[in-house]
């Protein structure tokens, strides 16, 4: 689907929505305002309402309908906060009342004074959080017929916005469960599972408690549903000393639970993003304080035993789900089968906003606030590239070009007049020659017309604390007149409050959000379980490693801002005034990197890579501007450019990577199940030099393992258990790793296959399987049946193996069209491991 660059930068909407009332001149309207809201001119709507009366009105207040944190008092809220105070609706939208107790109330409803009385929100379930409660449950049914003592599980792959806390719910009400527990490694989520609960007709009766509600748990109603919200770091913490269950979670360990909600899924993989987004903090406090003290040991729980998280509490439970945005890891390693598994991706979102669109034209998209991001990657000047370039792909290295010294007043950078050069440069005050003789100034995000108003509040993440104060520092200087009009915030360093308590200064800033402008400077903090609304855009200003951690903070500007029945004379109409956001980049190769991984790992059953980054770019459009025009750019250019750099060597280390074996303990369990299997991993080379019963081994050590830390958390182990304890962990880890090294050095002479067949147009499987299996059998020491079967007890992850392919493939190609050779003319396919692609990529329909 071809896009114009107008489309992908769309005008933003002006909106200024008020609220108001206004009185008449008339015996039968004394005493009376009429309440009413509009994101127009106030007197024209309200001459609209009374011009046919042949009525003066009289305008008694006309105020901004944004609290400080830029929502939307309603017209309907204020109504009802008039009815509570006493005030009588004689009609429609007509309150008996003074313009006195209009500002009192709407003062109430500014300083966030909830007005209490019925629940206001209605809506039903959406399509796809209907679907993942039917697919869930009819899971659970089945297991429970096969096993009334079974505890099944099942995966949420669902990106952020999806409404996980609302379809939680919704899963827990259709399961009839009363006792309901919440574990979360981010605390700051809490208020969404607390509102959700407490907001919606559908949980009338509920009860929420958490270590936050002050209130003993033990005193809750049995008769009512329960709601309980922890953090994992909580209830796996242990008293000093003694090591036993803290006295104020012993009821949780006594209470048998419908249902047990994982939020965030398996830290092991989150745990990696929370530390590469927080390593710019100078304080190591920062992230510790905000995933509590018990963090470290939890962590290591977690990474050294590799099991469920069940495993780790000390809770009885008929079913556990786990919510996760990014769950790669799990999706790879084949830890949760396809039935339970529901996946609703960035991409189905915003496929699902478009569809509704065209089959229901005029009606209210439910998907319509949810923005659709673009990604605009920029070269940098020569001059600004030679300052900080190189590392393994010798490309631009964003630390080392924001690199600052000093604290406080007295931080810069240590490459001072670039970075002033750059700043230039986004100004597009510094162009290029390149882009002059192209006769087209590139859209630099505070230079473009058509782009600058989707910076009036943006996110700029740093590397560092140092960075962050430099950046503060330079911008406020007196050469850089233009940035004075953004009130900047600094969210970095130990004074910027953790957690939710760096939200009031930022939200303070920003106020209502229309008229205002801002720039937030973090390294780390309101990268993970916050909503800033106004949020438009991020500038990704450090380096990142993984598309996990990338897209984490990227979907930070992705936060739905509209306003709900903004003419207050139609409650099914919404207002959307941020219908885009925007990442930009400015080491394009490294950007286009996360994407095509990102795009690859949201797909995990598409076996094309370069379909699943089309499908994803579909709807998450990227410029590209090459220092002399900016263009968008295809599926086939990005992985080309993600690729750039890129060598042989580097390919061939793809198959020594440890992502393409799984040897966890499920694994493993399968393996051993099988005599057959058993038989075929024994024939691997080196095998028998690990000794008998190596898998037996791992398995026993690792079961004993978790028995020895469960007694240490309970503080129940002997100083001879304590050093038992050592032993068997290194031992196990030991065996593991060497396991691994094994299954590694076979996968190692597999692409082999790759050099030693001229079928290009067969995938690899089909190579090995049917062209050439006794060739096989001698480069590898299995046979065919051996290596099937191993790859169906997933063994090996062939969604990897592609990958590794599909780069070889790629590079290949394009290696000997360099030097005008055509290796194999005519060829129109060519495959990977298991699937064949198709050379050129025809465009998606549109």
């Amino acid at each position: 689907m071809s896009r114009s660059t107008d489309d992908i930068l769309p005008p933003r909407p002006e909106v200024d929505p008020r609220l108001y009332a206004y009185a008449i001149d008339a015996p039968s309207h004394a005493g009376l305002l009429k309440i009413g809201q509009t994101t127009r001119d106030v007197r024209q709507r309200i001459a609209e309402q009374t011009k046919t009366a042949g009525i003066a009105p009289r305008v008694e207040l006309n105020e901004p309908a944004t609290r400080d944190d830029g929502s939307i008092i309603s017209d309907h809220a204020l109504r009802y906060a008039l009815k509570a105070k006493g005030h009588e609706r004689v009609q429609l939208e007509w309150m008996r009342c003074t313009v006195a107790d209009v500002h009192a109330a709407l003062h109430q409803l500014r300083t966030g004074q909830i007005v209490t009385g019925a629940r206001d929100q209605s809506f039903s379930p959406r399509a796809e959080q209907q679907a993942a409660v039917d697919a869930t449950h009819a899971y659970f049914q089945s297991r429970w017929a096969e096993d009334e003592a079974a505890v099944p599980r099942f995966l949420w792959n669902a990106k952020m916005r999806f409404g996980k806390t609302f379809t939680a719910y919704q899963l827990a009400r259709k399961l009839g469960a009363k006792r309901v527990l919440v574990v979360t490694f981010k605390p700051a989520v809490e208020d969404a599972w607390q509102a959700d609960l407490e907001g919606h007709v559908d949980f009338e009766g509920w009860q929420y408690l958490s270590r936050a509600s002050g209130r003993d748990p033990r005193d809750a109603d049995h008769d009512r549903p329960l709601v309980y919200f922890g953090s994992f770091q909580d209830l796996l913490g242990r008293e000093a000393g003694t090591g036993a269950i803290k006295p104020k979670n012993e009821w949780l360990h006594t209470t048998n639970w419908d249902l047990v909600v994982f939020d965030e899924y398996h830290f092991g993989a989150w745990r990696d993003t929370a530390k590469e987004l927080f390593e710019g903090e100078t304080d190591a406090r920062a992230a510790k304080v905000e995933y509590t003290a018990d963090l470290e040991q939890v962590n290591e729980d977690l990474g050294v035993l590799s099991e469920a998280e069940a495993e780790f509490l000390p809770i009885t439970t008929r079913a556990y789900v786990y919510l996760s945005g990014t769950p790669f890891k799990a999706l790879a390693t084949g830890e949760f089968i396809e039935e339970q598994i529901f996946n609703w991706t960035y991409t189905d979102e915003q496929r699902a906003k478009a569809e509704y669109a065209a089959a229901h034209p005029g009606t209210r998209n439910p998907y319509a606030a949810l923005p659709e991001m673009r990604l605009l990657t920029y070269q940098m000047p020569a001059e600004l590239l030679a300052i900080a370039s190189g590392g393994e792909f010798d490309e631009f290295d964003l630390n080392a070009f924001f690199a600052a010294t000093g604290t406080g007043d007295a931080a810069s950078f240590i490459h001072k007049d670039d970075v002033q050069k750059w700043l230039q440069v986004i100004r597009g005050e510094h162009a290029p020659g390149d882009a002059l003789k192209a006769g087209a100034r590139p859209p630099w995000p505070y230079a473009d017309s058509q782009l600058l108003p989707w910076l009036n509040h943006a996110f700029w993440f740093l590397p560092n604390v140092a960075a962050c104060e430099a950046m503060r520092n330079l911008l406020a200087e007196p050469q850089n007149v233009f940035w004075h009009d953004y009130r900047v915030v600094m969210v970095a360093g130990a004074n910027a409050g953790i957690g939710l308590d760096a939200v009031p200064p930022v939200r303070s800033a920003i106020g209502e959000g229309f008229k205002t402008q801002t720039i937030t400077l973090s390294c780390g903090k309101l990268t993970t379980g916050v909503t800033i609304p106004q949020w438009s855009s991020i500038l990704m200003l450090r380096n990142l490693k993984s598309p996990e951690t990338y897209f984490q903070a990227a979907f930070r500007v992705q936060s739905p801002w509209s306003i709900r029945n903004p003419e207050g004379d139609d409650p099914n109409r919404e207002q959307v005034v941020k219908p885009v956001c925007f990442v930009f980049d400015f080491a394009p190769t490294r950007a286009l990197r996360q994407l095509s991984s990102y795009g690859i790992g949201l797909s995990p059953g598409e076996s094309n890579p370069e379909q699943a980054v089309a499908d994803l770019i579909s709807f998450l459009p990227v410029l590209a501007y090459d220092g002399a025009v900016m263009k968008p750019v295809d599926a086939g250019e990005i992985l080309d450019i993600a690729m750039a750099g890129t060598t042989g060597t580097l390919l061939a280390r793809k198959w020594e990577s440890a992502l393409l074996v799984n040897v966890d303990n499920d694994t493993l369990r399968r393996v051993l199940d099988s005599e057959e299997a058993m038989a075929a991993v024994e024939r691997i080379e080196g095998w028998r030099n690990l000794g008998d019963n190596i898998i037996e081994t791992i398995i026993a050590k690792s079961e004993a393992v978790k028995d020895l830390k469960k007694k240490a958390r309970d503080g129940e182990l002997s100083e001879k258990e304590k050093r038992e304890l050592t032993d068997e962990e290194k031992e196990y880890k030991s065996l593991r790793k060497k396991v691994q090294e094994k299954l590694i050095k076979f996968a190692t002479r597999i692409p082999a296959f790759m050099y030693l067949t001229d079928f290009r147009e067969n995938n690899l499987q089909e190579v090995i399987t049917r062209i050439e299996p006794a060739l096989f059998q001698t480069v590898t020491g299995l046979t065919v049946g051996d290596f099937r079967m191993l790859v169906d007890l997933r063994v090996f992850n062939t969604e990897r193996m592609n990958e590794a392919v599909f780069a070889f493939r790629r590079y290949e190609n394009a290696s000997l069209s360099y030097t005008g050779i055509d290796s194999h003319q005519g060829l129109t396919h060519y495959g990977l491991f298991d699937t064949v692609v198709a050379l050129d990529l025809p465009s998606p329909p549109p």
